[in-house]
């Protein structure tokens, strides 16, 4: 049985954090970190599925916005991630996703939405870009459950699903969720390494167990007794390619704050997949979300800057990475 106990106080976590190759500078929690229900989903923060649990409590924040709005304002700079949102009709009763959602969107703070309900999609203003993320659920028939709502509702939309060999890593299903994400009208869809721990693969094996009966034990033995990451780390690129095939991205969109320069945002956006999709050396990619995170924290529009000739003046970086991103803010507003 499953028990909801409401909080006055919203659950706000800070911290940095990546989620399908995007920065987060916190997150925002209505409903727990796991959603309930029958249907594991795929956290893509911690990148492993939620095991099943028969009896649980989740704790349930405010349905105020005001509340959340405070929370939110006090998080690091940077995007924020809200959820997941509770499963079945719980929202429509306690509301809490959407009073996060809109007390966020108050504080002028750029939103990832992970899994949302319908009740809990908020109104977004017009100068900002809210984004939804479709964890992986199952093979088959309806592979994204959150997506056909998240499209309906004018959110711009990224799933994001897990390799995980005999299984999501095959070529024949990940052409699949390729094309049934790409149908639904996502407009990138983004393959994640799992975690590997001894937890995460028992995780795995509850999910196939769940969403397909037929798991047989050579799925069992092959999960908990080889070491498959290595090869899911090489598979990378061909299904990148397979994304790019199904005219999708690979990387999530960014979102955009209210009030946020969209160059900023834009320029943010071209330096993390440099970061995460180009074989660069780690402290080059790291160099390169480190800027990320001043143009986040910077709060001036950086392209009015750069078309100053002044961006060098206050960057902190110097060398390829400050070229790398004044380009980029260029490019984000046609400027040259």
């Amino acid at each position: 049985m499953i028990v909801f106990e409401t909080s006055a106080h919203p659950q706000a976590r800070p911290g940095e954090g990546d989620v399908g190759g995007r920065r987060i500078a916190g997150r925002l929690l209505p409903y727990g970190v796991e959603a309930e229900g029958s249907t594991p989903l795929f956290d893509p923060l911690a990148r492993r599925f939620a095991r099943q649990r028969p009896e649980t409590s989740v704790a349930v924040g405010p349905a105020d916005a005001e509340a959340w709005r405070a929370a939110a304002a006090r998080l690091p700079a940077g995007p924020l991630l809200v959820g997941p949102c509770s499963l079945g009709s719980v929202e429509e009763v306690r509301g809490a996703y959407r009073a996060a959602a809109e007390g966020a969107l108050r504080a002028g703070r750029a939103l990832f939405l992970l899994d949302p309900q319908p009740a809990g999609i908020p109104d977004a203003p017009a100068d900002a870009r809210v984004v939804a993320l479709c964890s992986f659920a199952r093979a088959g028939r309806d592979p994204f459950p959150a997506l056909a709502a998240s499209r309906a509702a004018g959110l711009a939309c990224g799933v994001l699903f897990p390799l995980v060999p005999g299984w999501t890593a095959d070529p024949s299903t990940v052409d699949s969720l390729l094309a049934a994400a790409a149908a639904a009208g996502a407009s990138a869809a983004t393959p994640l390494l799992p975690d590997a721990d001894g937890e995460s693969r028992r995780a795995i094996v509850e999910a196939r167990t769940a969403a397909s009966p037929d798991a047989t034990d050579e799925f069992f033995d092959a999960i908990h007794h080889q070491e498959w990451l290595p090869r899911m780390v090489e598979r990378l690129p061909e299904v990148w390619r397979r994304c790019a095939a199904h005219g999708l991205s690979v990387l999530p969109p960014r979102p955009i704050g209210p009030g946020e320069p969209s160059g900023n945002a834009a320029a943010s956006a071209h330096l993390e997949e440099r970061a995460e999709l180009d074989p660069l050396p780690e402290h080059r990619a790291a160099l390169l979300r480190a800027a990320v995170r001043w143009i986040d924290e910077s709060g001036r529009d950086l392209a009015a800057v750069a078309r100053e000739g002044n961006f060098r003046r206050v960057f902190p970086f110097d060398g390829d990475v400050a070229a790398e991103a004044e380009a980029a803010l260029r490019v984000a507003t046609g400027a040259r």
